[in-house]
């Protein structure tokens, strides 16, 4: 018998060593959930932080009343509707950082499923939806005093928009691209008549009764063509000439990582913006197996979610794929770029697909990949949350370096009973483990450049910081651009490492100058409010809020 404990001990301990190795999991370093609003009236399936530190949030106007109503007795009336002709509550809110208070908003056709961004004068452009939403363009200015509200534009698209991803030019205008049954794309605001350009790409990547290529990955390069993956293909667009200027191999084992098969994707930071050619890397995680969409909505069979992760340098001369694997399959999971160049990947569960009712078991503890690691070192597992966020949940990151966590509802309505997983309208929010008190000496404290300031493409900037521990030279300065995040993927989601120019201390207080060299070009950053942060031994700073142009 003490043989038999001996043994299970030991097997026990070389587990754990294992785990540790792998996973680098530890009690030390996982993060804090905190429960910010128990009910913010709206399923957050779509959320936007703006630059006055509110954050602009969704679900869809035909699910039923929901629990927040609309301000100064007013209703919405829609004849069509097929669940409420008179509505007198909210769809939309504005929830204020600061304050964690919750404005109703009114929009008036259906947002289902839409997407959106962020101009270069900060106001937010939403595009599409379903039903009297699907060609629907809407704008929210964002304001001070509680007065703002949506404003909508009749016929805003030229074509019908579901679940299809939207990115900023370097111009400073939207492209649209995909949907469903939409084998395109076109720009807002319009630029030509038709203003649809026809992308083979997408119908050759469409899986038939599944789909899987619906909100495809789409990121900027830094030539200015843009990276489109959809299913388990990936090309480079000139969006000008409508030509394909390369094609990428198919992410290895062939299964598809976009809705429903819904992974996730990031665009990892972009460093050595002075180069020539800059090393642009996307990394894409998760997804479901091939067929999984259609063993759970015919036979009630739930398929593993795909447990791998796949990175692609795509400014190579010959790019290739190299895949790790993660510490959870994950399907639904958001990927969250932070300020220190780390990435979040949370939400989500471990087997099915997205759509209503399709996925199962709920991972609950969110995974932290460091890109600057080698392969097989680079994921740490974190603190759980309790609250299982399914299909339609979203993440987006703040500015005071929080996680915001929202939505949840993967059935058809506001249904809080009788059902796997209820209706979820809390807000929680996540401090990763740069937040924790051990590392708040570490924490630097910008002091200029001031909130809201102007900075030029191509010039040396100076930033005055303090820190009350230890520095440790070169300190990062990152511009982080706020996400359009809706279905598991963070639209325009960018980080940038400038370059260092100068570092110095000033005087004999704890007060400290970086120089560095901002973008110098809007290939590698369109015009517009990004979060500007100082990185001192992988420590963010609060950011502060400036304006590129």
């Amino acid at each position: 018998m003490a043989a038999r404990a001996t043994f299970i001990f030991y097997a026990l301990f070389l587990t754990s060593i294992q785990l540790l190795l792998t996973h680098h999991v530890s009690s030390a370093a996982r993060g804090l959930w905190k429960y910010m609003v128990p009910n913010v009236g709206i399923s957050a399936m779509h959320m936007q932080l703006l630059h006055n530190d509110r954050v602009v949030m969704y679900d869809r106007t035909n699910f039923g009343p929901s629990n927040i109503s609309l301000p100064n007795g007013n209703c919405r009336h829609n004849p069509n509707d097929i669940v409420s002709k008179l509505d007198c509550t909210a769809h939309s809110i504005e929830y204020d950082v600061a304050m964690n208070t919750v404005r109703p908003l009114t929009v008036q056709s259906n947002t289902w499923c839409s997407s959106g961004s962020v101009r270069q004068d900060g106001v937010l452009v939403q595009t599409g939806g379903d039903r009297d939403g699907q060609r629907k363009a809407r704008t929210f200015s964002p304001c001070d005093n509680n007065q703002c509200d949506w404003v909508e534009i009749d016929n805003g698209l030229t074509k019908r928009r579901w679940y299809a991803s939207n990115h900023i030019l370097p111009d400073g205008k939207q492209i649209v691209i995909g949907g469903q049954a939409q084998f395109n794309y076109e720009f807002f605001p319009k630029t030509t008549n038709p203003n649809v350009v026809a992308l083979p790409f997408l119908a050759e990547t469409h899986d038939q009764g599944q789909e899987n290529n619906l909100y495809p990955f789409v990121f900027m390069n830094t030539d200015g063509n843009l990276f489109i993956f959809a299913n388990n293909k990936a090309i480079l667009l000139d969006y000008v000439k409508n030509t394909v200027v390369k094609t990428f191999p198919a992410i290895p084992g062939g299964d598809p990582r976009n809705y429903p098969s819904t992974g996730s994707a990031v665009l990892l930071p972009l460093k050595n913006l002075e180069a020539d050619i800059i090393e642009t890397e996307v990394l894409v995680c998760g997804g479901a197996p091939k067929g999984s969409y259609n063993l759970a909505f015919r036979k009630k069979t739930f398929v593993k979610a795909l447990d791998t992760c796949a990175r692609i340098k795509i400014n190579d001369a010959k790019p290739q794929w190299t895949v790790e694997n993660m510490p959870h399959a994950r399907v639904m999971g958001d990927m969250i770029l932070l300020p220190n160049g780390d990435v979040l990947i949370i939400n989500g569960g471990s087997f099915g697909t997205a759509a209503w009712e399709l996925g199962r078991e709920p991972v609950l503890a969110p995974d932290l990949y460091h890109p600057e690691n080698p392969v097989n070192a680079r994921f740490e597992t974190l603190r759980p949350t309790t609250i299982p966020r399914m299909y339609h949940s979203a993440a987006i990151l703040l500015r005071d370096g929080r996680v915001l966590v929202g939505g949840s509802n993967p059935h058809a309505f506001y249904n809080f009973t009788g059902v796997l997983f209820p209706t979820e309208l809390s807000l929680e929010a996540f401090s990763p483990v740069y937040l924790q008190r051990e590392f708040a000496n570490l924490r630097p404290k910008i002091i200029s450049p001031k909130p809201q300031s102007t900075i030029k493409y191509g010039m040396n900037l100076k930033l005055k910081f303090t820190v009350a521990g230890e520095v440790e030279a070169p300190v990062k300065v990152t511009m982080v651009f706020p996400t359009f995040t809706t279905h598991s993927f963070a639209m325009n989601q960018r980080v940038l490492v400038l370059d260092n120019v100068k570092f110095t201390r000033k005087g004999k207080s704890p007060t400290y100058e970086v120089q560095v060299r901002t973008p110098k070009s809007a290939n590698i950053a369109w015009p517009g409010y990004y979060m500007m942060f100082v990185v001192n031994q992988n420590i963010p700073s609060e950011g502060v809020w400036v304006k590129l142009e």
